[in-house]
């Protein structure tokens, strides 16, 4: 216990060092602190940019960018917003906008968000994402990610596959058929680590009739999905392909193994979000690869989450006024189209998608329909209100690797996932 009392005693007083205190001089000066969670260093360095830009056209302006490393960024931005540290500006994802505005930490941006001249041309999905948590606009998303399907079409015919998988069956199917372990060609980039459940409850529950897209862990009648002979059987057909079409490492990839076997050729399917693009485009060319809708379940239909994150205002912020000036300058149009052209993700003006080739054409086209064909494509929520949500990653990714690796029977591993919902 000691110990870690000093350790959390050493990241409030490294947290204290860091945050000067954002402010307003006696000549005019404004200092405002940025703490961003989605970090990594190519990211990191489009934001400095776009920070470079900001003051440049602000000159009274100092913006501080805070870039904690991505693992312990939630938890530094919860321990700072508990506190009441000095920030003026902070990146909330979709996964902890609901503790932090029932504890009280976020500003209400709905005055600022009514006068704002560009608030018309948000798409309905970033009007929606600003008010999932409360109710009202406790912050400005500035991008999407959104599952779909990336196919290496190159090394696929070499294996004789020409094919555009129509259903998860087929997809599965393909994955196995490709499947050479004794020349290390292996079908299907699943992933084992790092929030999986963002990738394999919705692949799974795609099969499963009848789910509540206001929370994908249960049914339209109330019941829980984990109760159902569907899940049960989706379930096993996922542990099917991993023990015969992917890697037996795989149980403990992150998005980087993924991304890496994907370039090398060694799975040539990869369930990804529209981020994944940048970073293939720096190894293959657009020959090489494709991008596609995701395959359908046995439900007709194919379960998908509209992850986001966004900027807030701390609720305790002195510079409201300055923070969202320059909130509203990040969530422009041209600048957020800039942003996600260099980060990869959706961006949320209507205006991207129809004056923007970069995001109406290509690889982007998959997400396009995806967005605009309802029924065919159902975007469902996590219990992210729940006050179990927080520990649900921990849970099931324990239960999922040991299903996996035939610790654990499928049977198990539904039950303890209905029991921690109960």
């Amino acid at each position: 216990m000691k110990k870690l009392l000093i350790a959390m005693l050493a990241v409030c007083l490294a947290a204290g060092a860091l945050f000067a205190a954002g402010k307003k001089d006696t000549s005019g000066k404004i200092e405002l602190n940025f703490l961003e969670v989605m970090t990594s260093p190519g990211r990191t360095e489009v934001l400095r940019g776009m920070i470079a830009e900001y003051e440049k056209s602000h000159p009274n302006v100092t913006i501080n960018l805070i870039s904690p490393p991505y693992e312990q960024a939630d938890n530094r931005l919860a321990m700072s917003l508990n506190a009441q540290e000095p920030l003026d500006v902070v990146e909330v994802r979709d996964l902890t906008a609901s503790t932090y505005v029932t504890n009280g930490w976020l500003t209400d941006l709905t005055p600022y968000l009514d006068r704002w001249n560009e608030k018309g041309t948000l798409l309905s999905a970033a009007i929606e994402a600003a008010n999932e948590a409360g109710g009202k606009p406790y912050l400005i998303p500035q991008w999407f990610m959104v599952k779909a399907l990336f196919l290496r079409t190159d090394v696929l015919a070499k294996l004789g596959v020409n094919r555009i998988p129509a259903t998860l069956d087929e997809l599965y199917a393909m994955s196995r058929q490709i499947t050479n372990p004794s020349a290390n060609q292996y079908g299907f980039t699943l992933r084992g680590k790092g929030n999986p459940f963002k990738s394999t409850d919705p692949l799974i529950v795609s099969d499963v009739r009848n789910v509540d897209p206001a929370n994908l862990y249960k049914l339209k009648n109330g019941s829980s999905i984990y109760d159902s002979p569907e899940f049960l059987a989706a379930l096993n057909a996922y542990v099917d392909l991993f023990k015969n079409a992917a890697p037996s490492d795989s149980v403990n990839w992150g998005f980087n193994e993924q991304i890496n076997a994907f370039v090398s050729g060694v799975t040539p399917i990869l369930v990804q979000d529209p981020d994944t693009v940048p970073l293939l485009d720096e190894h293959l060319t657009r020959d090489q690869y494709t991008v596609v809708p995701m395959p359908l379940g046995k439900s007709g239909t194919v379960c998908i989450d509209n992850g986001y994150a966004g900027y807030s205002i701390p609720a305790y912020a002195k510079n409201k006024e300055a923070s969202w000036e320059f909130i509203a300058w990040l969530s422009s149009y041209r600048q957020n189209s800039a942003f996600c052209k260099a980060y990869g993700a959706l961006p949320i003006h209507s205006t991207s998608y129809t004056s923007d080739p970069y995001f109406s054409s290509g690889v982007y086209q998959a997400w396009q329909t995806e967005l605009n064909t309802p029924g065919k494509f159902t975007f469902v929520k996590y219990p992210y209100a729940s006050e179990k949500f927080p520990g649900w990653s921990q849970i099931q990714e324990q239960y999922m690797q040991s299903t996996l690796l035939g610790q654990t029977t499928g049977e198990q591993a539904a039950k303890a996932w209905s029991d921690y919902w109960k």
